[in-house]
Parts: structure tokens; C-alpha cells; sequence
């Protein structure tokens, strides 16, 4: 079995769905007779897009081993999230899916096919630590804005790009299903999302950019960087104080309203 040696440690995020794929990976690069820990650390683990997306933003690892299909926000959303110039160093892992393998013809640092062996992840690592080592990360991004236009292409032709209906929340010990037609608006907190409904408030780990793109833009419109609102529910404009604005909704709730989004709102809603 080979083992690397390097002085540029490389801090690991791990994200996986699966438990045991991510303690696979976390017991390889915790064993100095695979892995040095002069060349790899195990900074954290993320077990879904959305906690991979805060957890990067955080953390800062110069390593992802990232899975490409998860349940919600699969690989490629973390990437387009992220962004491609601020991803860092990136492994796709996957089982079956060919953008992991286009993936690495464009570039990313490399691929894993699951079931991979310990020669073939130390060779992963090998590759990231040359990378870095060399500073060829510079040109990484522009391949991950690739793989994500064509990834976009294909979603498009595939399934018609349709938006969404459902969204799941997940609570203790149960998944309510939200239907998108009984959410009024959106709130940004944090990493996570509010949905706002008659019926209550629900949170979700999910980005405003993701919903903003998965939502039907002829029924909803994002007026702020915090804030997603159906049109329907939009009874007036307001002017604030201090140059602010907002929306008032049919159910009295004042919603935050850019200033430089006004023209955008009037245009959707067809009034002057």
C-alpha cells in the first residue's frame, strides 16, 4: 500500500449521505500508514448539500470529498452554491453517476467510484496535494463553471427543468411535506430558510439562491437578498424611512424590499 508524505497538510471536509462512506474515508486519512497526517487532516464531515455548503463556507477546507447524488442539494448544487471560484480543492465521489467522471476530464482534481480501494483514495490525495503544491487550483474554477453549465443543459432536457411543488421539512421525528402553492413568502436566516404559510412558520436548511432558482418565477420573485415573495400575496409598496422599502402581503406582514429591485416587482405585478 503506498503512502504519501507532503509538509502542506490538507484540511479535509468529508461529504457524504451514507455514514459509512464517510467514516471510510475518515478512517483512510486517520491512518499515518495510508496518509501522513503531515499531508491530510479530517476537519469536519457533512452529511447533506446544505450542511456541506455551510460547513465550507466556515470551515475553510482546502480538500472536498463530495458526493454527487444526495437526498436535496446534490454535489454540483453545492459547487453552483459555493461558487466555482471559491470552491476548494475537489474529489467527486460517486457510485454510479458519468458527471463525477466528466468531472475529472474537466479538470476537478479527481474522481472516486465507489467501492474504491486504498491505493486508488491515496492517489485522490496525491493528486490534491500536487495541486496545491503546484497552485493549479487557479484554473479549477473555470472547469466547475462547465461541469455546471452542462450539468444545467442536461437537467434542462431531462426533466424540463420543472419547478418545484414540495418542499420537505424535516422535524423531530417526521417529514412534513409544505406545498409550495400555500407558502405566502420566504425569509433568509442564517443558512437556513423560513417558509412562511397561514399556518405557520417552517425552517429548512436551504439557501435563498437555490429556492429562488427551483421556484416558479412567474408565482414568486425575490425582492431582497433575504426575502422571496409570492406576487399574489403583494398588496402595496411602501416607502420607509431612511430610503428603505417593503411589500405589504395580503396577511399584513412587511416584507423587506430593495430598492433596486423595485422597478423589477412593479414590472412582474403590471403596474406603473
Amino acid at each position: 500500500m503506498p503512502s504519501v508524505s507532503s509538509h502542506l497538510p490538507l484540511r479535509v471536509l468529508i461529504v457524504d449521505d451514507e455514514p459509512l462512506a464517510r467514516e471510510r474515508i475518515h478512517t483512510l486519512i486517520e491512518n499515518e500508514d495510508v496518509i501522513s497526517s503531515e499531508v491530510a487532516v479530517v476537519i469536519g464531515e457533512a452529511q447533506d448539500g446544505s450542511e456541506a455548503i455551510e460547513k465550507i463556507e466556515r470551515l475553510r477546507p482546502t480538500l472536498v470529498f463530495l458526493d454527487v447524488q444526495m437526498p436535496g442539494a446534490s454535489g454540483l448544487d453545492v459547487v453552483e452554491a459555493v461558487g466555482p471560484d471559491d470552491m476548494p480543492l475537489t474529489v467527486f465521489v460517486t457510485a454510479y453517476d458519468e458527471y463525477a467522471i466528466q468531472a475529472f476530464e474537466w479538470a476537478a482534481v479527481d474522481y472516486l467510484l465507489k467501492p474504491f480501494d486504498d491505493d486508488r483514495f491515496v492517489e485522490s490525495v496525491r493528486r490534491a496535494r500536487k495541486r496545491l503544491e503546484g497552485q493549479e487550483h487557479r484554473g479549477m474554477g473555470e472547469a466547475l463553471r462547465d461541469l455546471l453549465s452542462e450539468h444545467g443543459t442536461e437537467q434542462a432536457s431531462d426533466d424540463g427543468a420543472e419547478p418545484l411543488e414540495r418542499i420537505a421539512v424535516q422535524g423531530r421525528g417526521e417529514t412534513r411535506i409544505v406545498h409550495v402553492d400555500d407558502i405566502t413568502h420566504i425569509t433568509a436566516d442564517g443558512s437556513y430558510a423560513e417558509l412562511h404559510t397561514s399556518d405557520g412558520t417552517h425552517l429548512i436548511r436551504e439557501r435563498m439562491k437555490t429556492l429562488d432558482e427551483r421556484l416558479d418565477n412567474g408565482e414568486f420573485m425575490r425582492i431582497h437578498r433575504s426575502a422571496i415573495v409570492r406576487l399574489d400575496e403583494v398588496v402595496s409598496i411602501r416607502r420607509k424611512g431612511g430610503g428603505d422599502y417593503a411589500v405589504r402581503l395580503r396577511n399584513g406582514e412587511r416584507v423587506s424590499l430593495s430598492r433596486n429591485r423595485i422597478d423589477a416587482l412593479k414590472e412582474h405585478l403590471g403596474v406603473d
